[in-house]
């Protein structure tokens, strides 16, 4: 006689699939088996964009929503949350030749006469000039108080007298906006500025104080480590450390969703220490990649090893895929850490790793980079080691941008472009569809900072802009503008930046096309260059204080910045593949497409 016995025990949850996908344990070989949807299976696809969507081949697919608002002159485009919504188009190009853009809600983009005196030929001064008269291009002897050299953010235009260009003396920017985080006793560090103009000031370990520029500051109901600009929303990583990231309300700060990685996954989070928020990348509209960090199981709080998660979630926080991230490189226990995170144009994702030289945020990077490339889904592309040490990462037409690099590499397969090389680190570059402008140098062979372009897509010498009797430094941190030289005539994109003159802080503006100079202008009441600047609708917010290392992460960390908005009339944020968000992980770090009618 054999006596049996046996325990009954309840069929364990099996974390929660990804759309189209079903999860069930297997009570044979006592694991969680993860199966298609049929196609034709209704399915949700995280996009409010995307109708009558059905699993196919394990994919959640529908139609776009079409949008239309019936006037020519507004974009139409559809917010993955909201919905349909229509925005002012950019605005119409001339034709160079005394015609300018207009619009008409009916049939879109027109053309009409330029307004008589606009410059439109080689002769600007004031005995010849090449002027616009009743639509057509004219060469005229100029009367006095012809308007001969363009207006800037600090001096009045230039105003002929005779055969001489006559200008007022220049004044400093002055700031209509002030917040100094030293004097709350803050560690704000880090700067966010929404499409309308509201602040957002970020700092490490602190919560998120939002908008700040309003007349009355508000805390969010749910704090963030840091936190990023995403469908017109702030999206926060967790405080404490427990593997969250929210969405919020950009002005009230409430939760529109929190996705938290233990729930989600229980078996990733099973044995560890810790688990916590990295990284964060934009990748689309419905696609956010969100990096997680553990302490592998059986070691404690003060380990150098880690372990790391990507996880990519829809728009409304749905779990798109989700991987442990493998490598030699990662398994080294010198805290691997990713450096750099960034999107290309069609939402593939790139990842820089590198060992951390020091024990303690703000984490140093060093070499060698492990580059790994992701679909927009979370598939693995490729992957690869470099020499350098790493760092951030910009996108453009193809081109993959190591900061800490001289060598750019396709995205593609991670390869270098050509033979060409940059004669220094790239730094925290910025790009136009025909440019590559690394950070402004210091070329030590002439004791002169510079600002160099180079051509896409061989990446040629192009243009070089000298500060010419400036001690320096001028800041790595630059930005592209859209800002409109002479009444009249279409935006053009500039490079703004701020750096040091023989008289002290200045902003300057610096044509992406050529090189040019555009303004130059003192900035009042300051020390030094910007640490950190970001731009918004006829508006540049400066950052200046912090106290430690802007290319280490997080930027400035534990650093009570002060924070300031200078109004400049006319001044946007560029429509360029690339307008420069570099400076910290809060960033979105997503190469856009040139946005057009």
């Amino acid at each position: 006689r054999v006596e049996l016995r046996g325990e009954a025990n309840p069929v364990p949850d099996c974390f929660t699939p990804v759309a189209c996908h079903t999860a069930t344990f297997d009570v044979t070989t006592e694991t969680c088996v993860e199966t298609q949807e049929p196609d034709g299976t209704a399915c949700d696809p995280g996009n409010a964009c995307i109708q009558g969507a059905m699993c196919t081949a394990g994919r959640c697919k529908g139609t776009e929503r079409v949008c239309d608002d019936g006037n020519a002159c507004t974009t139409d485009v559809c917010n993955p949350l909201d919905g349909c919504t229509s925005v002012p188009a950019p605005p119409c190009p001339g034709d160079g030749k005394c015609q300018v853009g207009a619009c008409d809600p009916k049939v879109g983009c027109t053309l009409a006469k330029a307004p008589d005196g606009t410059f439109c030929g080689p002769e600007r001064g004031c005995d010849a000039a090449d002027v616009c008269l009743d639509g057509a291009c004219q060469r005229r002897d100029p009367p006095d108080n012809f308007t001969c050299a363009p207006a800037s953010p600090c001096q009045g235009p230039g105003k002929c007298k005779g055969a001489v260009c006559e200008r007022p003396a220049a004044t400093a920017v002055v700031p209509d906006w002030t917040y100094d985080a030293a004097s709350n006793g803050e560690a704000l560090h880090d700067l966010l500025v929404g499409p309308t103009g509201d602040v957002t000031l970020v700092g490490f370990f602190v919560p998120a104080l939002l908008d700040a520029a309003g007349p009355v500051p508000v805390r969010a109901s749910v704090s963030g480590r840091r936190c990023m600009l995403w469908n017109d929303r702030l999206l926060c990583m967790d405080l404490p450390l427990s593997g969250q990231v929210s969405l919020l309300d950009r002005v009230t700060g409430s939760p529109r969703w929190t996705f938290d990685l233990a729930t989600a996954r229980p078996d990733f989070a099973q044995g560890l220490t810790t688990l916590f928020m990295a990284r964060l990348g934009v990748m689309q509209p419905d696609r956010l990649a969100a990096l997680f960090e553990a302490y592998p199981a059986g070691t404690s709080r003060d380990t150098l090893c880690r372990q790391y998660f990507l996880v990519v979630l829809d728009a409304f926080g749905g779990m798109v895929s989700a991987q442990a991230l493998q490598d030699p490189l990662l398994a080294e226990c010198n805290h691997p850490h990713p450096y750099g995170v960034a999107s290309d144009a069609v939402g593939d994702l790139y990842v820089a790793f590198g060992q951390t030289q020091n024990v303690g945020a703000p984490l140093y990077p060093g070499a060698p980079t492990l580059l790994m490339a992701f679909s927009q889904d979370g598939v693995p592309r490729w992957r690869k080691t470099e020499a350098f040490a790493a760092g951030e990462l910009a996108i453009v037409n193809g081109i993959l941008l190591n900061e800490r690099s001289t060598q750019a590499l396709r995205t593609q397969d991670g390869q270098p472009v050509g033979s060409q090389t940059f004669p220094r680190g790239l730094g925290r570059a910025v790009a136009t569809s025909a440019h590559v402008i690394p950070s402004p140098s210091e070329d030590d062979t002439v004791g002169e900072w510079r600002l160099e372009g180079y051509a896409l897509p061989g990446l040629t010498p192009s243009w070089t802009y000298g500060f010419q009797g400036w001690p320096g430094p001028v800041a790595p941190e630059v930005r592209l503008a859209s800002w409109t030289t002479w009444p009249g005539q279409s935006p053009e994109t500039v490079v703004l930046g701020t750096g040091m003159d023989a008289k002290g802080p200045m902003l300057f503006a610096v044509s992406a096309k050529d090189g040019s100079e555009v303004f130059q202008c003192p900035v009042s009441n300051a020390a030094t260059p910007a640490q950190f600047l970001e731009l918004g609708p006829d508006s540049v917010v400066m950052m200046d204080g912090a106290t430690t290392c802007g290319e280490c992460d997080p930027p400035y960390a534990y650093s009570q910045a002060r924070f300031r908005r200078f109004p400049i009339p006319g001044l946007k944020p560029a429509e360029e593949p690339w307008p420069g968000t570099f400076g910290g992980p809060g960033h979105d770090h997503h190469e856009d497409p040139v946005r057009g009618r």
